[in-house]
């Protein structure tokens, strides 16, 4: 099976999944925050709703400068409600898909770096990078579930049942 294959597969078994999770997002908590050292709620919640969209940033592009430079200052706008956090997760997974089935293994062995200030912290083959995003992936939305829990809504099942939601995913 070639990467591109097992990615795009990837992808289609966690969006509908992360999906879910987003979906229990409560309006009104985007800036709560369970410890002064937590991420806001609704900052997590816009992460784990766009990361499918550093897909195509690690194919398309050969590094990522995260340190001050022209695009220091950028910040995304706001997503405070369910519906805004799914539409924009939908997007970010549709542009993925497209762009990892589109692309070529060849493409996906070449290396990516990742600087910050213009110094390199990582270079890998795209193939690893786009593993890890997935754990990172996985590692967010695990924390957005504990969130959930924390201000009383319901969790999504994700691998399994969770105590609100029966349904085996």
């Amino acid at each position: 099976m070639k990467w591109t294959d097992q990615f795009v597969a990837q992808l289609s078994d966690e969006a509908p999944r992360t999906r879910r999770t987003l979906d229990r997002f409560p309006s009104g908590r985007d800036d709560w925050k369970p410890h002064e050292k937590s991420m806001t709620f609704g900052n997590l919640a816009r992460l784990v709703a766009t990361i499918p969209s550093w897909f195509p940033m690690i194919i398309n592009m050969d590094e990522l400068d995260i340190g001050g430079g022209a695009g220091g200052g950028y910040r995304q706008a706001p997503l405070r409600t369910a519906a805004e956090l799914v539409a924009a997760h939908d997007k970010a997974v549709a542009d993925a898909q497209a762009t990892l089935s589109t692309t070529s293994d060849d493409r996906l062995m070449k290396p990516w770096r990742l600087l910050v200030s213009g110094k390199v912290v990582s270079e890998q083959p795209r193939t690893v990078v786009i593993r890890d995003t997935f754990m990172h992936w996985s590692h967010h939305r695990g924390q957005l579930t504990v969130y959930l829990r924390l201000v009383g809504a319901p969790v999504a099942a994700i691998y399994g049942p969770s105590a609100d939601d029966t349904t085996f995913a």
